[in-house]
């Protein structure tokens, strides 16, 4: 079953598809979605929106996860990263995949079993549960497979509880 990982922005918006085949992930694409800083923000929105149908439209995932805003001292930033967060919301909903929301700490304990983590032991554990020979780059790209991953290992446990098993 196909996952696949968003991390919002309006600048850059990180995404990554994993594989899930029995017990094993495998890497399918990643990227990042941009978009120029002087571009009006609605137009922001339609390209992320543009960008992440055909990603969509292309790999049709059956599940997507998504990190939660995380609100730090920059409002206006967490504003437009909301904006973003919500684009992705509605194109994933459009294509059918079912939603998972997690929090940026919950990724962290799901990747490297540490809430904590700092983003370089996130890294290499996206590099090493993918089986990839460096770090997805950019960071963007990264953060995304780390969600998409959180929900490959969380996923299971979720759909138990689901169906009352």
């Amino acid at each position: 079953m196909k996952t696949i990982g968003i991390d919002p922005g309006t600048a850059r918006m990180g995404w990554g598809v994993v594989d899930e085949q029995g017990s094993q992930i495998r890497l399918v694409e990643f990227g990042v979605l941009t978009t120029p800083a002087g571009m009006p923000q609605a137009e922001r929105l339609r390209r992320l929106y543009d960008g992440l149908s055909e990603i969509l439209g292309r790999h049709h995932p059956t599940y997507a996860a998504v990190e939660e805003l995380f609100f730090g001292k920059n409002v206006n930033t967490a504003i437009t990263v909301g904006q973003a967060r919500g684009v992705a919301l509605l194109a994933l909903h459009q294509a059918g995949a079912d939603i998972h929301e997690y929090k940026p700490t919950a990724v962290k304990q799901a990747i490297t079993g540490y809430g904590g983590a700092d983003k370089r032991q996130m890294q290499e554990m996206v590099r090493i549960t993918l089986g990839l020979a460096a770090v997805p780059q950019p960071d963007d790209a990264a953060d995304a497979l780390a969600i998409a991953i959180c929900h490959a290992y969380t996923g299971p446990t979720l759909r138990r509880i689901a169906g009352g098993a």
